[in-house]
């Protein structure tokens, strides 16, 4: 085996890319760039219906869209290829041509049902022994050389050996672990219709590529001992192991669609940034200090090691992904956020009109806005957590000459003692072309209503915020009317006006 680290992630494309297996990819990954060695992409794509191209493709984008980058693989290529299961069937036949030399697997000839009534008949006598029961093992060569010469149905089965003790291996997470050999049986290596099962593939697969250090799921903890057995019936060393404990939910159970959100790109579809999930996910059993909540790419990749991954299940906590999202969003700049939140801003046909677009017109909107979108950049960074979460927000900057008033807070703020004298005040004040259309002369200007008037502060710009900005709450006020034109701001207070009844 190289000496050089060599780790692999093989997601198997029978779905989304799930939190699940993003986090056991970007500890493949970590890994191998923290002690500099390489990380290799693998698609186990032999399920023949549920395995698509589609979702390949999705897995790719989605590893791409966090910014891990494979050294080897699709899309990369390598000298150990090639990297989508259903492409190397030929290693397979080899290696169990070299078992059966090595007399260490044999055929087996019973049927589906003969294996279903064993079964039945040992839970009924309550044995504590339920696998496979040998009965093809021992049979005369002359019998089996006639079975197979006339075409019988057969499996191929790993001859686990009688006098084997307890299959023990030092999980780099667990420590040492330890399977008794009688829980074992001879397990399928090759199904009835030639095709390959994971035990066995995995094994092939991972010693031709030379992978050093295998780390997965804990839910493949007890496929280690039948996969060391193969390494063994092979004459091979098997890799180190390191077993990830499950991410759960809020309830404690196992994290699943019932708790919402679970892919790679549902997370970007709502707005979250591929740097903030990476960085939540490198924390879901791993830590820097036990303190250290920020981590990038690169603090990540330069501190990575197993020994601080936990044993423990890991919370999956939407909140403070979110929060963490939220900091990204508080320290990314204006113009990477406005290239960020274009294609939302296209899902709402925002523009600065007002007038519903279509995607190009969205785009063209932004370009020849670009300052007046970027000035929203500090309206929202310190309220959003995700992108997803800004459209709704903002979207009063992007209704014209009218918004639409929210029922409540007409009632609260509109129907105050005072608000029309606020609204006929604020009209005739920002109606004179001599005020320069600034944040500093419009706040300062506004600023002088309540004294004038006798007001309380609340009072005045509670019922502008409304008349503007639709209802009470919504970004700062001041900055709001600097991005609305004078033109939409007379319109909109005029509209308020006439609309109420207060």
């Amino acid at each position: 085996m190289t000496s050089k680290v060599r780790v692999r992630f093989a997601p198997s494309p029978t779905g989304n890319l799930h939190i699940g297996g993003a986090r056991t990819a970007i500890y493949n990954w970590a890994f191998a760039r923290r002690m500099g060695g390489s990380f290799i992409l693998r698609i186990e794509d032999t399920d023949p219906e549920r395995s698509t191209p589609e979702n390949t493709a999705q897995i790719i984008r989605s590893l791409r869209w966090l910014g891990l980058n494979w050294d080897e693989g699709p899309e990369v290529g390598g000298a150990y290829g090639p990297y989508l299961q259903t492409e190397r069937f030929a290693s397979y036949g080899e290696m169990l041509e070299l078992l059966k030399k090595k007399d260490a697997v044999y055929p087996c000839f019973c049927s589906p049902e003969q294996l279903a009534a064993r079964r039945e008949a040992a839970l009924a006598s309550g044995s504590s022994f339920i696998g496979y029961d040998r009965s093809c093992r021992n049979l005369p060569p002359d019998d089996v050389a006639e079975r197979l010469s006339s075409g019988a149905c057969h499996t191929w089965r790993l001859k686990v050996p009688l006098d084997h003790g307890p299959v023990i291996f030092d999980d780099l997470v667990f420590g040492e672990t330890s399977f008794p050999i009688e829980q074992l049986d001879d397990f399928i290596l090759v199904r009835s219709d030639g095709t390959p099962t994971y035990n066995y593939v995995v094994v092939v697969d991972d010693a031709l590529m030379q992978i050093t250090h295998v780390i997965r799921g804990d839910d493949h903890l007890s496929n280690t001992p039948k996969q060391i057995l193969v390494y063994e019936a092979l004459g091979l060393i098997p890799p180190h192991f390191a077993h990830l404990s499950m991410i759960l939910g809020s309830d404690g159970k196992r994290l699943s669609k019932r708790h919402g959100a679970t892919s790679v790109e549902a997370f970007a579809d709502e707005g979250y940034f591929p740097e903030a999930l990476l960085n939540y996910l490198a924390l879901l059993g791993w830590s820097l200090d036990g303190e250290t909540t920020l981590i990038n790419a690169e603090l990540l990749t330069e501190n990575f090691s197993l020994e601080r991954v936990s044993k423990n299940p890991a919370v999956f906590d939407e909140t403070k992904l979110a929060w963490i999202n939220g900091v990204y969003l508080k320290e990314m700049g204006a113009s990477a956020f406005i290239d960020a939140l274009i294609p939302y801003l296209q899902d709402y046909g925002f523009t600065r009109s007002g007038s519903a677009a279509d995607a190009p017109g969205v785009l063209a909107d932004v370009a020849a806005n670009r300052s007046w979108y970027e000035a929203i950049y500090p309206l929202i960074a310190e309220r959003a957590k995700t992108l997803r979460d800004v459209c709704p927000q903002i979207a009063y900057l992007f209704s014209g000459g009218k918004v639409a008033l929210d029922e409540k807070s007409v009632e609260k703020c509109l129907a105050a003692p005072g608000a029309r004298e606020a609204l006929a005040s604020s009209l005739e004040l920002l109606s004179d072309t001599a005020l320069t259309w600034e944040l500093a002369p419009i706040e300062t200007a506004l600023r002088a209503i309540p004294e004038q008037l006798g007001l309380k502060p609340k009072v005045v710009f509670q019922a502008l915020r409304v008349a503007l900005c639709g209802n009470m709450v919504s970004p700062p006020l001041f900055e709001s009317i600097v991005l609305l034109s004078r033109e939409q701001t007379l319109s909109r207070i005029r509209n308020a006006q006439e609309t109420t009844s207060f």
